[in-house]
């Protein structure tokens, strides 16, 4: 079996490989070609060396989805995109990469089949951003997608290529619309929703960190272990289940802001609790109130997905896998 991930350097690609280094069987089948795709080098967990290749390739340059499709992998993870903050500030490169570098690719993937019979899994990485205010208490599976930002828009008209293309064919495809990821490891980064990981995870190394909302700002999230679960499962999963409707909101955890804090507290104290800062970003604080905040994600939860249930087990997720099981 022939794995390819693209955005293999981002965080949950990185997670994602990681995964399928230590967890053999991880996709129900024997691991035999692994390609790792991403504008960065993608690095190759030694346990994978003697299967896998690392490339650097910007997806939305003239030809590059061409050569991907080439190699004929049986699955196919689209990880890459530019975050939700940068799309935001550069329209034009929102665009090129978030959705003529998808269309490219499903393209690529089409004609390719021209050739001779091909028809991969194909597992998209969309995002909650597809939905826009005003919202009901909570969204269900029949929820509307009318997104109030570029990167929203962006991922919205990815899903629809994704269930079309899927439709009539030339791929089998699966759109996973996730959480917020928190607590996301490593610095932050330019996702106007990366605030909801700075004010846990800086704190949980001793460092200040900035909170430019309220408190009682109210989100969706699972951790980055979740988020690797959602894919793998995606993978396994008879899309015979899924039917037409291709893209699925992903389970998580609804919570405010004040809640996350006092999970902190619980878990590391008041000290690390007094390293947050307020500072008010009007900027962010628009961009958030357009963002939904509760789900009812029965239909995923139905097909097998699972997410945490409480701010602490995220937090304790973190402190396992990125600070070695303690503070």
């Amino acid at each position: 079996m022939h794995v390819m991930v693209i955005g293999a350097a981002g965080m949950v690609g990185r997670k994602l490989v990681e995964r399928l280094a230590v967890q053999e069987g991880a996709l129900g089948a024997t691991l035999s070609r692994l390609s790792l795709v991403d504008v960065a080098e993608p690095p190759v967990p030694a346990a994978l060396a003697a299967i896998a290749s690392s490339r650097t390739l910007d997806l939305s340059a003239p030809g590059a989805a061409g050569t991907l499709a080439a190699a004929r992998p049986d699955f196919i993870f689209h990880l890459a995109a530019v975050v939700s903050g940068e799309a935001e500030a550069d329209f034009e490169k929102g665009y090129r990469v978030n959705l003529d570098g998808t269309r490219a690719l499903f393209e690529a993937i089409r004609l390719e089949a021209l050739n001779a019979p091909y028809r991969p899994r194909l597992i998209f990485a969309s995002s909650i951003a597809v939905f826009g205010a005003p919202f009901p208490a909570r969204i269900d599976d029949t929820f509307f997608a009318t997104p109030l930002t570029s990167y929203g828009t962006q991922k919205a008209i990815s899903e629809l290529l994704l269930a079309d293309y899927s439709r009539r064919g030339f791929f089998d495809g699966i759109g996973l619309r996730l959480p917020t990821i928190c607590i996301r490891p490593g610095k932050p980064n330019k996702a106007a929703s990366g605030f909801f990981s700075n004010i846990l995870r800086e704190p949980l190394a001793g460092k200040e960190a900035v909170l430019p909302v309220e408190e009682d700002v109210r989100h969706w999230f699972a951790s980055p272990r979740a988020a690797v679960g959602f894919f793998l499962h995606a993978a396994r999963l008879d899309l015979a289940q899924v039917g037409v409707r291709r893209n699925l909101t992903m389970p998580g955890l609804s919570a405010r802001v004040g809640e996350q804090i006092e999970a902190l507290r619980r878990v590391a104290g008041d000290k690390a609790v007094r390293l947050i800062r307020r500072e008010p970003d009007p900027a962010i604080r628009e961009i958030v109130a357009g963002w939904p905040a509760d789900f009812d994600a029965s239909r995923a939860r139905a097909l097998g997905f699972r997410a945490e249930a409480s701010f602490d087990e995220i937090i304790r997720v973190h402190i396992e896998d990125e600070l070695g099981g303690r503070l």
